[in-house]
């Protein structure tokens, strides 16, 4: 009996310390990619992919192909 119990006591403690460094391990990456700014504006010489400028038909025509 005294057994069992020192195995399970191992078994809570290894969980108990691997679920929190793996809670500390989430909480420091949290805060390291909490200040990365994805949306600024880029650097150098970029180049706009997009144009927005395009008739119904075209965009009907894309709809209809990609089978959206």
């Amino acid at each position: 009996m005294k057994r069992l119990v020192w195995d399970t006591l191992k078994v809570f403690i290894i969980f108990t310390a691997c679920t929190c460094l793996f809670y500390f391990g989430l909480k420091a990456m949290h805060t390291e990619y909490e200040e990365f700014h994805r949306y600024d504006q880029p650097d150098g010489p970029a180049v706009k992919v997009f144009q927005q400028e395009s008739s119904l038909l075209d965009r009907l025509n894309l709809f209809f192909r990609l089978g959206e």
